[in-house]
């Protein structure tokens, strides 16, 4: 026979993985996750850049200046100036690294955690830097053993 409250009514169980504790609350009783996810935890760092009275623009000022600088890179690129766009593009994707690793707070800039965030960025701001560097006519950078490995991988 179940056992009833202080309030003489049986405790109810909400769902399939819980069970009521002594007080005849539900709780639960395995480690698995709920079928249904009701929020999610904001990554580490993912607060306010800034007080919550300032304005919006202001809370998220590191989110914002990686974005504007990257849609000038774009503008830059769209206007026929390739290399010098794009070396933008990484450069913002680089500051948005730094940003990660220095402030404890940067606001949507934070998607995941901290290394994840920092490795992201900081990998594809460089890739995106790099090539825009070698890219052909001209390259400021010459990687020597590039030209060797595509030579060796393209002939027949």
């Amino acid at each position: 026979m179940p056992a009833e409250d202080a309030h003489g009514t049986e405790p109810t169980v909400r769902d399939a993985i819980s069970a009521p504790d002594a007080e005849g609350r539900p709780r639960r009783v395995t480690r698995r996750f709920p079928l249904f996810t009701k929020d999610t935890a904001r990554p580490e760092g993912g607060g306010r850049a800034a007080a919550g009275d300032a304005p919006a623009p202001a809370r998220q000022w590191p989110m914002l200046l990686v974005l504007s600088t990257v849609a000038l890179g774009l503008l830059l690129t769209a206007l026929d100036l390739f290399r010098l766009g794009t070396l933008l593009i990484g450069g913002a994707l680089l500051a948005g690294a730094v940003l990660r690793w220095v402030l404890p707070s940067v606001g949507m800039l934070a998607v995941r955690s901290r290394f994840t965030d920092i490795a992201t960025y900081g990998v594809l701001g460089l890739v995106i830097a790099l090539l825009a560097m070698t890219a052909q006519p001209k390259p400021w950078l010459e990687i020597p053993f590039l030209k060797d490995t595509l030579h060796f991988t393209l002939t027949k």
